[in-house]
């Protein structure tokens, strides 16, 4: 194995002809597709990575200035492809990784099949004619206080994010992972993802988009999905979950996986 998939943790799972990639927001890994790879492997081959910077990852490895904007990331996920020799996916983008996946697919559209985006903003800030759910000083705040105590912001966080039972197993390992990225690098992320602006970029993605989101979601608000839908030039469909949460795949998996494996076995125009 190169450095480069030891450094991204990179698997490969199931066999079959089809590729399904899958990405994680910020504060998780891998692991946060647990309970829908095993309904994938017999049928696809599963790609999983951790992006750079999650706690699984080798600190070490984090260039500040390279995942300072998400096209950092994106040549990674280019890159990942690359190596492994995939001409087509299917790719599961969970929030962040779903615009990744969209500035991705810019570039080369030919590996990208349909893009699955789940929890996905464009923007998080508001702005004039557009609401994603923040104002600056909401995010200044976000900011401040992961930079003066990490763990105790972890804590607040998590239940607020993963939504539901604040006792509930998800929240424990969301609090987990979120847990174990350093607190400098995930200020670092936070800032890259909650000031990030990819309006501009959506009517450059050619690819077929399928939009999945909660009903309730701290991070995106519904209307989100809908501005999604209105403003990628691609072929688009939207789905409005009745799941509770930015993590749905982790807290609601009865609700989230049928609707996944729904998005991920058809072509949009069957759907």
């Amino acid at each position: 194995m190169g450095v480069f998939e030891e450094a991204h943790n990179l698997k490969v799972l199931g066999s079959g002809d089809r590729v399904t990639v899958l990405a994680h927001g910020f504060g998780t890994d891998q692991s946060v597709w647990k309970h829908l790879v095993p309904h994938l492997v017999d049928d696809f081959r599963v790609v999983l990575f951790d992006n750079m910077g999650a706690g699984t990852t080798n600190p070490d490895y984090f260039d500040f200035n390279r995942y300072a904007t998400l096209e950092g990331y994106a040549f990674d996920l280019l890159a990942i492809l690359e190596e492994l020799r995939v001409e087509s996916c299917i790719f599961v983008g969970h929030s962040v990784s779903a615009m990744i996946g969209a500035i991705a697919s810019i570039s080369r559209p030919d590996l990208f099949s349909k893009i699955i985006m789940m929890s996905a903003s464009p923007r998080y800030l508001n702005d004039v004619d557009y609401y994603g759910g923040f104002e600056q000083d909401d995010l200044d705040q976000l900011f401040k206080a992961i930079g003066a105590n990490y763990k105790s912001w972890c804590s607040g966080f998590a239940p607020l994010l993963v939504g539901g039972d604040m006792e509930s197993v998800a929240v424990q390992e969301f609090s987990r992972t979120l847990f174990n990225m350093r607190p400098d690098i995930a200020l670092s992320v936070a800032q890259t993802i909650f000031q990030s602006d990819m309006r501009q970029i959506l009517s450059l993605v050619t690819v077929p988009c399928h939009i999945l989101q909660s009903v309730k979601d701290l991070a995106v608000p519904v209307v989100v999905s809908e501005y999604l839908h209105q403003n990628l030039s691609s072929e688009s469909i939207v789905e409005v979950m009745t799941s509770d949460g930015h993590l749905p795949q982790l807290s609601s998996p009865d609700i989230v996986i049928p609707v996944l494996l729904k998005h991920i076995r058809y072509d949009i125009s069957t759907v």
